[in-house]
């Protein structure tokens, strides 16, 4: 049974930083892509970012480049996100999100979820 179990997130002052986790479980972590995804009040899911299965690829969204680091320890079966800079527009709930096959951008083939965790980015 796969799970995936997103934490860290809270409520952090604008200009703040916030480390997400991902602990993954029930599939075989290196030969997964990974990716994390955002959905504010009101608004459709969207991609953020996403790395390869050795980690030497990844990807992101316009909005938060140079902003946001995803990394991955695959002996530890975790997935992070490293939110520096952050922007009340960020306030939104952040997935965890992983896929067979190396296409990061290939959305739709996010076939496991985790719950989500609350991210608020305050003034």
């Amino acid at each position: 049974q796969v799970r995936l179990v997103e934490s860290g997130g809270g409520v952090v002052q604008a200009g703040g930083s916030l480390r997400l986790s991902c602990a993954a479980s029930g599939l075989t972590f290196s030969t997964y892509t990974f990716g994390w995804f955002r959905q504010a009040p009101g608004s459709e899911r969207e991609f953020v970012a996403g790395i390869s299965w050795s980690g030497s690829s990844t990807d992101y969204a316009d909005s938060v480049k140079g902003r946001f680091t995803i990394s991955r320890d695959n002996a530890k079966n975790t997935v992070t996100l490293q939110m520096n800079s952050l922007k009340r527009e960020d306030t939104a709930v952040f997935y965890c999100a992983a896929k067979e096959g190396s296409a990061i951008r290939r959305t739709t083939q996010y076939a496991y979820w985790g719950q989500g965790t609350q991210v608020t980015v305050s003034s």
